[in-house]
């Protein structure tokens, strides 16, 4: 059965879908299994639309979901986006007309992978999104394969390639965010309403997805905290650099007997730690096994060519005819991972605050501190040009955040204090 020939569906000729036709244009016989991939029918918003490739030869469909249940497409590939409307339609109605689905398509997963699990199981065929989470680098597949014979324990990395360019470029070219953010969108990296990189969810719909692979669960996207870049200041950046670090989006994935904590948030990272090197649009990931250790990988998160071939080895897979759970056990099994309670997260932080100038501040919120039970393990205290007030920055020790949250509410409302206080995470890495 590998070796017969298939004809797929497009939805979607975005930049994905564009290296995708051009691919499998020139690449028909590309599957080790053998046989051919033909592009039998597309579809997207809009079919005049000047692209670098001709689709006059192929059907055209206005609705992606008579694509998706055309008798003319034996696997139907979604890059439409989005965790609802058409995309989630059209992978619907491909699954319930029994055939495979190869996806990018990250909010969908994250946000509707078990219901989805369930069709595409119950239908006996597969739903792969190996594209849906750091593009051609093999994420999905080094967890839910490669791992399978291993307790995986952690996950931690940068999942987003927005927000590592617009956090390096304000580094390297001492420029604020909304700067660094335009240039993101002329050069292409960020879209024009940037809220799902720089908020932080396009990271949290991808850790959502391995934290299920890796912990065995349900997708549960409504559990993941998310905080994005938007709030990160070059002033935070100055000042974790003086102290030996650099400010990275990492989105982590733990679990403890208490249960699974999923995450996302700017976090400090060690300048020497091979995450603080990955710079401009890379990913990076570190994944804990409890029998292979840590594994690191890194790579191209997005673009043409990168997530096109990622779709492109899932379509191979699909022509293997290989059958697995799309999680890992049985879609009627998943239930999502017990959330740990968010407060007692134990975590080591970086404070910044910005103070007037005047005797006894430094005591103050010293004192604050100690009385809530929250160490100090560095202090930082470092006049800043063209800036109002004193910055005061210091690194606690571990801490629940529960016990940390509500120090630093008190500093907040010390009338020395100009301006909010800045909080970022310590990554645990």
């Amino acid at each position: 059965m590998g070796s017969r020939n298939w004809r797929v569906g497009v939805a979607g000729l975005g930049t994905v879908g564009a290296g995708l036709l051009s691919f499998l244009s020139a690449r028909p016989d590309f599957a080790p299994a053998g046989g051919l991939v033909t592009v039998t029918g597309v579809s997207a918003r809009s079919r005049s639309r000047p692209r670098p490739f001709d689709i006059s030869s192929l059907n055209w469909f206005d609705d992606p979901v008579a694509l998706a249940q055309s008798p003319d497409v034996d696997l139907f590939v979604e890059l439409i986006g989005g965790s609802d409307g058409p995309a989630k339609a059209a992978v619907e109605a491909a699954l319930k007309a029994g055939k495979p689905v190869v996806t990018a398509n990250k909010a969908l997963i994250a946000e509707h992978g078990a219901e989805l699990a369930l069709l595409a199981e119950t239908a006996g065929v597969p739903l792969l999104f190996e594209a849906a989470v750091m593009g051609g680098t093999p994420a999905v597949k080094v967890v839910r394969e490669a791992m399978v014979g291993d307790d995986i324990g952690s996950i931690s990395g940068i999942l987003n390639g927005t927000c590592n360019f617009i956090l390096t470029e304000m580094e390297q070219g001492g420029r604020a965010f909304a700067e660094v953010l335009a240039e993101a969108q002329r050069l292409g990296y960020a879209e024009a309403d940037p809220t799902m990189d720089v908020g932080g969810f396009d990271a949290a719909h991808k850790i959502t997805i391995l934290a299920a692979l890796a912990f065995n669960c349900a997708p549960d996207f409504a559990a993941c905290e998310v905080s994005g870049v938007d709030q990160v200041e070059l002033l935070d950046i100055r000042m974790a650099k003086d102290l030996g670090y650099r400010i990275k989006l990492i989105a982590s994935a733990d679990r403890s007997d208490e249960g699974v904590s999923v995450r996302v948030h700017p976090s400090l990272v060690p300048l020497s730690h091979p995450l603080a090197q990955a710079g401009g649009a890379l990913n990076a990931l570190f994944i804990e096994g409890q029998r292979l250790g840590r594994i690191f990988i890194q790579g191209a998160g997005a673009g043409s060519g990168p997530t096109a071939a990622a779709v492109a080895a899932d379509i191979a897979d699909v022509m293997t005819q290989a059958v697995r759970p799309v999680f890992q056990r049985p879609a009627q099994n998943l239930v999502p991972c017990p959330a740990v309670d968010r407060g007692r997260n134990v975590v080591r932080a970086y404070l910044r605050l910005l103070v007037k100038d005047e005797p006894g501040v430094i005591a103050a919120v010293s004192e604050t501190l100690a009385e809530a039970g929250v160490s100090i393990e560095s202090f930082l205290q470092k006049p800043v040009e063209d800036t109002e007030g004193v910055p005061i920055v210091l690194t606690t020790h571990a801490v629940p955040e529960a016990v940390l949250s509500k120090a630093v509410e008190r500093i907040g409302r010390h009338p020395a204090v100009i301006q909010a206080p800045r909080l970022l995470r310590i990554a645990r890495i």
